[in-house]
């Protein structure tokens, strides 16, 4: 066993020389930082909680943002395509730099330090990543290509089910979550979600300098952040699954 895991790695590496060194990646790896990748994933996930946590509360208002959200030039070709790509980016431009990072030094990922006394999340975080990029696809699958396909394939900008009153949002949004399998696919990538964030949250702002007395301060604010951005994605999932 411990003989194959040595083979695996040798191929890894011997794959990471061939098709992650060249001049170009080297030229443009200085400026792809993970502060920047980490702040739009912060943003990204502010945004849609605080869009998705209105369902709990009022039908009739997350119809409504849902539907501006959705037909508004400026969201649809620009923030919304800056903020997707910059989301996915984030977590296959990590999983590149971990895998250059073993390459060149043999140390995993470690914004904060490389110390052998580091967390587990911070040792592993390439595998929460690609793990949480998995369900962003499906996610991509239930929510966002239907969408895209219902507006601009099929040219149907009214929002509304067919022979039905009223918006189509929160209804189709009900009806993902009606499935069980799914709802637990949801709340096991929140989860890792928020072990990724508690290390990440902390990692970019220490990156653009807060590593001094607001040390503290942004550790508190990364825990806080951590913890309530998965629990709401979460609590919106399970609402929704029993109150369909």
């Amino acid at each position: 066993m411990i003989e194959t895991l040595k083979m695996l790695d040798h191929a890894v590496l011997n794959w990471i020389h061939k098709y992650l060194s060249n001049p170009i990646l080297d030229r443009v790896m200085p400026f792809i930082t993970n502060e920047d990748n980490w702040i739009f994933l912060i943003i990204f996930l502010i945004i849609h909680l605080a869009v998705n946590l209105t369902s709990v509360f009022s039908e009739d208002l997350f119809n409504e943002l849902s539907h501006f959200m959705g037909t508004n030039p400026l969201i649809q070709f620009a923030m919304q395509p800056i903020l997707i790509f910059g989301v996915v980016f984030h977590f296959v431009m990590g999983f590149v730099l971990e895998l250059r990072n073993k390459r060149a030094r043999n140390v995993k990922y470690a914004k904060f330090n490389g110390a052998a006394s580091a967390s587990w999340m911070s040792r592993n975080m390439v595998y929460s990543g690609a793990a949480i990029l998995a369900f962003i696809v499906l996610h991509f699958i239930d929510f966002w290509i239907p969408e895209i396909n219902t507006k601009y394939f099929q040219g149907d900008m009214s929002g509304v089910l067919a022979g039905e009153d009223g918006y189509r949002y929160f209804t189709e949004l009900q009806h993902k979550f009606a499935n069980p399998l799914r709802v637990g696919a949801y709340v096991i990538a929140f989860i890792l979600l928020g072990l990724h964030l508690a290390h990440g949250f902390q990692s970019a702002f220490q990156s653009m300098g807060f590593n001094n007395k607001y040390t503290k301060c942004v550790k508190n604010l990364g825990t806080i952040y951590s913890i309530v951005i998965p629990l709401g994605f979460i609590f919106i999932a399970l609402y929704h699954h029993f109150n369909h």
